[in-house]
């Protein structure tokens, strides 16, 4: 039986699955360093300090962290499809709404907001990786998913730089619906 298991070659609708779900995690990875590059212009347009703008990225990173060891639980009782979906539709919402921000106050809840939907899509990404291959075919998503992993927060600093010179800083955020519609 498990030989006959891991023979058995993804369909169509298991490789969508997976590309789905590593292209949520890149979006999540991504949103930690894009924010980096353009904090200064974030802090200016919110008129925040220094010290206060650091709460931008704070706010995300906490959250997400909470969120991570608490998704496969959640998983389990909503369904991974489900929660998937619901996260990834607040994930875009919260996206815009920091793009729309015009307090600190407001982007610090609207960015923990994110981070909290955010952190689901990286262990959600590894379970339906897990899931939908079987052992044979494991290794290659879960080196697609290292590679987003990586490639994420290597760009995340240019990109939002190069967003927030051609546009504005707020673009930083909106730069998720593209992904998150797909």
């Amino acid at each position: 039986m498990k030989a006959r298991e891991d023979e058995r070659q993804p369909s169509r609708r298991d490789w969508i699955a997976i590309f789905g779900a590593i292209l949520g995690a890149f979006m999540a990875v991504l949103d930690i360093q894009i924010t980096n590059a353009s904090l200064k212009y974030i802090q200016g347009g919110l008129a925040a300090s220094l010290d206060e703008g650091t709460w931008i990225s704070t706010a995300y990173l906490i959250a997400e962290i909470i969120t991570i060891p608490l998704s496969p639980w959640l998983s389990d009782i909503f369904s991974t499809k489900r929660y998937l979906l619901v996260n990834c539709a607040l994930f875009l919402l919260f996206s815009i709404l920091c793009g729309l921000s015009t307090s600190l106050p407001e982007m610090i809840v609207f960015r923990a907001g994110q981070g909290f939907t955010g952190g689901v899509f990286i262990p959600t990404a590894m379970t339906i990786v897990l899931h939908c291959l079987p052992k044979s075919k494991q290794p290659i998503g879960l080196a697609m998913f290292g590679v987003t992993a990586t490639f994420a927060p290597a760009i995340g600093p240019t990109l939002g730089g190069w967003l927030t010179d051609t546009f504005s800083w707020r673009w930083i955020f909106y730069i998720n619906l593209l992904p998150g519609l797909v």
